[in-house]
């Protein structure tokens, strides 16, 4: 167990709740896991998970779910000692209010506190195509210290179906996370 991190996986109501679900998988199965992961919905997010994998979420262990209203969850505070905030997927109205500074729930707010703390914060959208507006919320957030990885699949590893697909979006969010994960390595084939 990595016992020095604390990581927050927030999932908004944008499409793609399926990065959300292999991402939360790959966590629980890592070699050296985080001491904690704490889970945030949004909103719409558990409605989004429902509809598109026709399945309800279940917590367990590892990880410790949040409400989405709770701010006195740990990382509501810079005093915490939460390192790392990944928001997959993360909808552009997320995205809007992190980039304005409005913390107005907990996952908007954790933003607001690690990038603060010049912690890491991972924004994953999974929207397209991008208007200005956009555009503009993601470089704002960039210039703050956060890192937008849009939820784009590669294709070295010739993934042969969807899951193997989405995973090498997963697999390049736990690397800009510092999470060793095993996962295709460029050059490998």
């Amino acid at each position: 167990m990595n016992k020095e991190r604390k990581i927050i996986v927030a999932v908004t109501g944008a499409s793609g709740a399926i990065y959300a679900k292999l991402l939360l998988q790959e966590l629980s199965h890592l070699a050296e896991p985080p001491e904690e992961i704490a889970v945030i919905f949004s909103g719409n997010a558990l409605a989004i998970w429902n509809h598109e994998l026709n399945e309800s979420f279940r917590v367990a262990p590892p990880f410790r779910r949040y409400e989405n209203h709770d701010f006195h969850a740990p990382f509501a505070s810079g005093s915490s000692s939460f390192d790392t905030l990944i928001i997959c997927p993360c909808s552009m109205g997320t995205m809007g209010r992190i980039a304005s500074g409005v913390s107005d729930d907990l996952i908007s707010r954790a933003a607001d506190v690690l990038l603060k703390e010049r912690r890491r914060v991972i924004l994953v959208p999974r929207e397209t195509p991008y208007n200005l507006i956009h555009i503009e919320n993601m470089r704002t957030i960039t210039l703050a210290g956060g890192i937008i990885c849009p939820a784009t699949p590669s294709f070295y590893s010739l993934p042969d179906h969807v899951e193997a697909v989405c995973m090498t979006v997963i697999h390049r969010i736990l690397s800009l996370a510092g999470l060793e994960h095993g996962g295709f390595q460029w050059g490998e084939l």
